[in-house]
């Protein structure tokens, strides 16, 4: 059941909550663009976002609810996974013995209805809600389950038994009894259970002079999570060594594991590395989520010319589309996310990776394993006899590796692959030190995506425009009439403002964020492997030669996309350039 234009017109006629007029006006536009009218009444502010879930649930006769300022018991709030809650914009509000009533933005998503209603084995009462309801009632998970975590924590280390210097046990049986034990189990559990919630990347765990302390890696920056008594230090270990199959007695070597949960529906993997370090070992944990589904090139940021070269060159069967950028820049999501796009029943699509970060339908994934011989290039000589259209190497890394991908890529193949480089540009010298004739990068590589991540801004945000002074100092870093060329070329801002008129953003601290951001995007350059570029590359050009015949073609370049994003409240000037800089 939905409220089409019609219902939604007449109801709001007759109410007066809009005009005759303005009604006919927006009616208008809707027919024209397909879509809904009272998404352009509330976006153009003649209706606001609760008149107008409360006709629709009028309309439909289905009860509304008003959660804003109301206090949801988290027995009843966790009923719902918040990964279920976030996705499909429901959440459960109220509890009796028989039923559930549950708010939600689209009374008509009958999966979310029936996934809950299996979980809990009740019935499901559905009632609409407003956006601004649902938000703040997801903030209450997060502050349920900080204090929920504070709690289990400050309870089971207070039961761990003290230990003096020199007393920590040492065999492999004592070790397998103290990862056993209750409190540690519980402690290692809703670590890992808090890190998926609050949406980290790594895990630290760095044992000191009296203390163990925990911190999480969120948005690409370190913050404090826990800190916890020195005798919590060998039972978390053990117990983390116990989960990714590690020698639990061997504490003078580094090792390498890796383990997987379920949790709130979602199947994270945790690579495990434990390092010997001076008061003990510093065990750090990478979580990799499983699913690819859901990412789109424009929901990693990508937009305009750029956007357009890599359609173009997910079209072509043959040469190479090269992802680069620093550990942790995002490249590898980039490139799932184009295999996804040309994942197709007609293709056999192969891969070499070190992890395997995402499990893919239809895609044949093998993962590194140099301690038997099974590397990138011995892998990717294997792949070839395996009859593949299509081939992702995890890394290019060393000459033989970069030979082998290049002969794929001539010889009728489309291979995708990433490279540490700091720009688009300088990845043709990458690849020539790596003994790679320029006829031969000339002749595949395709299309080059340079990237970096920055964060997102939250919706809680201070407005501002730019001084004169400051405009003039941006200047020095970032080509702003290149700027302001593409963001009227993509009607992003008016054809005759200027940069004294743009409104810029700050990040203010707030229940949603405890720093003003809240998730990452990318910010990338994209350079097309052109004529006259590949021209420069057989002359051996320099990077800067190769950038600046790449502007004029229109390429935009990383800092020049951060502006791009914080002009339109995306980031902010002072986290784009900090990104760049490091």
């Amino acid at each position: 059941m939905t409220v089409n234009n019609k219902q939604i017109k007449d109801f709001i006629a007759d109410s007066g909550l809009v005009t005759r007029t303005d009604l006919d006006d927006v009616e208008k536009r809707a027919i024209e663009k397909k879509i809904y009218m009272g998404d352009i009444l509330v976006s153009e502010g003649k209706l606001s976002e609760d008149d107008l879930r409360r006709t629709e649930a009028y309309i439909l006769g289905i009860p509304f609810v008003n959660l804003k300022g109301q206090k949801i018991d988290f027995e009843v709030l966790s009923l719902i996974p918040e990964p279920i809650a976030r996705k499909h914009n429901i959440v459960a509000f109220k509890k009796n013995t028989t039923d559930l009533e549950v708010a939600m933005l689209d009374t008509d998503d009958i999966g979310a209805i029936d996934f809950v209603k299996k979980k809990v084995g009740l019935k499901i009462l559905p009632r609409l809600t407003d956006k601004d309801s649902i938000k703040g009632a997801l903030l209450q998970y997060q502050k349920s389950l900080k204090a929920e975590f504070g709690d289990i924590i400050e309870k089971e280390a207070g039961t761990l038994k003290e230990t003096k210097d020199g007393e920590e046990p040492q065999s492999e049986e004592d070790l397998k009894k103290l990862a056993e034990d209750l409190p540690v189990v519980k402690i290692v559990d809703t670590l890992l259970n808090h890190a998926i919630i609050q949406g980290a990347s790594d895990i630290h765990i760095e044992p000191m002079d009296a203390q163990v302390v925990i911190r999480y890696r969120i948005d690409g920056i370190l913050h404090d999570a826990m800190v916890l008594p020195k005798n919590a230090a060998a039972g978390i270990v053990a117990r983390i060594k116990v989960l990714a199959n590690l020698k639990l007695d061997e504490k003078r070597l580094p090792q390498d594991g890796r383990f997987k949960i379920e949790s709130a529906g979602e199947k994270v993997a945790f690579r495990v590395s434990t390092l010997p370090v001076y008061y003990g070992e510093k065990t750090v944990m990478r979580l990799l989520r499983e699913s690819v589904s859901g990412f789109t090139l424009e929901g990693l940021g990508f937009h305009g010319v750029g956007l357009e070269r890599i359609y173009e060159a997910t079209k072509q069967r043959v040469g190479m589309i090269l992802t680069t950028g620093p550990t942790g820049s995002g490249k590898s999501t980039t490139l799932y996310t184009i295999l996804d796009l040309v994942n197709s029943p007609d293709v056999n699509i192969s891969t070499i990776e070190d992890p395997i970060e995402y499990q893919m339908t239809r895609v044949n994934q093998t993962q590194v394993k140099s301690e038997i011989g099974l590397t990138f290039a011995s892998g990717l000589r294997t792949l070839m006899r395996q009859d593949p259209d299509i081939i992702m190497v995890g890394e290019i890394r060393d000459n033989e590796t970069a030979s082998l991908a290049v002969n794929a890529a001539l010889t009728g193949h489309l291979v995708l692959s990433t490279l540490h480089t700091n720009s688009a540009a300088s990845t043709m010298p990458r690849l020539i030190d790596m003994d790679i004739e320029p006829f031969l990068i000339v002749s595949t590589v395709n299309v080059i995506i340079s990237q970096r991540l920055v964060r997102r801004l939250c919706e809680v945000r201070e407005k501002y425009t730019l001084t004169p002074d400051e405009i003039e100092v941006l200047k020095k870093s970032v080509n702003l009439d290149h700027v302001m060329k593409v963001l009227k070329e993509e009607k992003v801002v008016a054809p005759n403002v200027e940069w004294k008129d743009i409104p810029f953003y700050r990040p203010v601290k707030s229940s949603e964020s405890e720093d003003g951001y809240k998730g990452r995007v990318g910010i990338h350059e994209i350079l097309k492997m052109s004529p006259a570029i590949r021209d420069l590359i057989i002359k051996g050009a320099t990077p800067a030669e190769i950038e600046t015949q790449g502007r004029k073609e229109g390429m935009t370049t990383m800092i020049e996309d951060g502006i791009m994003k914080a002009v339109q409240g995306v980031t902010t000037i002072e986290e784009v350039l900090r990104v760049v800089s490091e």
